[in-house]
């Protein structure tokens, strides 16, 4: 009697990664980047409930428990900077999108292929620029004494504007710095994104005597409601930070004026000016800490509610 042969059935997961291996292996460069850049510093949140010493390192560095959290909660500008970071990336996220697709539109409705690909290069110059190169154009309008808006303030008679000693100007200087800077870069996305939608839909739209702005309104934009959603959500999860990266835009561009810090300082900018005085990386790790998690759980709120209005405009 002949024994029975089992033949071993094989791994789901092993038999993707055998059958797609070349995929893998070109995904794989990329992968080892976002583990070792994004993951593996991961670990030192462990410093956030730590007097952390660099000496020590994070394991010999005494553990204080939630102590170091304590310094922003507790602190007098807490609602200032709170309120700032919120309020300035509020109005970035609206006009930041909501120009961006306009422009986008407006780019698509150039007929000249040549014209459309040079506005998108003008436009996305200033994202390519550094905020310190940002800082010193806005200073050639702004100086009190050289500036070309005062200048052009005293041909006309009016008196010049002490740009860098009054706070309430800079709530409309800094969307302002800030959609000069990025609109562009959101702009090209969109720009793809309506490169990828099908001609057919508004050949019909033609035919049933549709204008261009119903056209836009019908088709383009609620094609691109999947990478209008991605865009909101990412930036929704950073709106506990100074402009969504762009730290310089809260740092550079007012030059470091204390009068201005009503209206300029931000979390980001607060905790940093903190340690150059005081050089406690625990508190500045728990105040990341802080900001992350908030992040994380705005990320959530925000695809449940958008998983509830469409399903299947949510990431997850």
């Amino acid at each position: 009697m002949k024994g029975k042969t089992t033949s071993r059935r094989p791994i789901p997961f092993i038999s993707e990664i055998i059958k797609n291996k070349i995929f893998y292996a070109m995904m794989l460069p990329g992968l080892i980047y976002i583990i070792v850049i994004y993951y593996l510093p991961m670990l030192g949140v462990v410093i956030a409930f730590e007097e952390y010493n660099p000496i020590k390192g994070i394991f010999g560095s005494k553990w204080i428990g939630f102590k170091n959290f304590t310094f922003l909660f507790q602190s007098d500008a807490l609602f200032q900077i709170t309120f700032n970071t919120i309020f300035y990336n509020l109005i970035f996220i609206i006009l930041g999108i909501g120009l961006s697709l306009v422009i986008a539109i407006l780019i698509n409705e150039i007929g000249n292929r040549f014209l459309a690909g040079a506005y998108k290069s003008i436009l996305l110059l200033p994202y390519l620029l550094s905020w310190v190169v940002a800082e010193y154009l806005l200073f050639s309008f702004l100086s009190m004494d050289k500036g070309i808006i005062n200048n052009i303030l005293l041909a006309v008679g009016f008196e010049p504007v002490q740009w860098y000693s009054e706070p309430g100007y800079w709530r409309m200087l800094l969307p302002a710095a800030y959609v000069w800077k990025n609109v562009g870069y959101f702009s090209v996305i969109f720009a793809a994104g309506i490169a990828g939608i099908s001609t057919e839909f508004y050949e019909a739209a033609k035919m049933d005597g549709a204008s261009r702005l119903q056209q836009a309104i019908k088709i383009t934009i609620p094609m691109l409601a999947p990478i209008t959603v991605t865009l909101l959500l990412l930036q929704v999860g950073k709106i506990f930070y100074a402009a969504f990266g762009d730290w310089g835009l809260f740092y550079n561009l007012p030059k470091e004026s204390g009068v201005l810090f009503s209206t300029t300082n931000v979390i980001d900018t607060y905790v940093y000016r903190s340690l150059k005085t005081m050089s406690d990386f625990g508190m500045s790790s728990a105040v990341g800490l802080y900001q992350s998690c908030v992040g994380f759980v705005l990320v959530l709120v925000s695809n449940y509610l958008i998983k509830r209005y469409d399903r299947d405009s949510a990431l997850f």
